[in-house]
């Protein structure tokens, strides 16, 4: 058994397509023609981080009730975390992507995380792993697009607060 997708609701396909295949790097999975309960027509798209076994079903806000949550799925939480092995470099990336971070870098007992919103305005944390002793000795790590930096991800002079 495992989880197969997590279904984001949005807006408009494409722009979802563009933020999370060229913003974060995902694999567009499948793009196919369907039709809603009521006959009429909708996208079944399906993104995934590459290498990833769950996917993110985008899909089109329906109605009022539907639009209305587009951005809140998850009441203002973050709701959805990617896990990435260099973590500087996906925040420089993404950053430089036009992906907007609303907290910056800090160190956390489970690693490194900054949240970010997806287009949708649904909070992420984008997750690394913790830094070394080394990293800390250094003057931590840097991430000057995205407002990070060593003091600001709870690291001042090689020692965590």
């Amino acid at each position: 058994m495992n989880l197969s997708l997590v279904a984001i609701v949005i807006e408009e396909y494409d722009p979802a397509i563009e933020f999370f295949v060229g913003a974060l790097g995902f694999e567009l999975v499948e793009d196919s023609s369907a039709l809603t309960d009521d006959g009429r027509p909708k996208r079944w798209v399906v993104v995934r981080p590459p290498g990833a076994e769950t996917g993110l079903l985008l899909a089109r806000a329906d109605g009022p009730d539907q639009t209305a949550l587009v951005g809140g799925q998850v009441a203002g939480r973050v709701g959805f975390f990617l896990r990435v092995e260099d973590f500087d470099g996906a925040c420089q990336r993404m950053t430089s992507a036009g992906v907007r971070f609303v907290r910056p870098p800090r160190s956390e007992p489970y690693g490194r995380v900054a949240v970010f919103l997806d287009i949708a305005g649904n909070k992420w944390d984008l997750l690394g792993p913790e830094l070394q002793q080394t990293q800390l000795a250094v003057g931590g790590f840097a991430c000057p697009r995205c407002g990070g930096g060593a003091e600001q991800a709870g690291v001042d002079r090689g020692q965590e607060r």
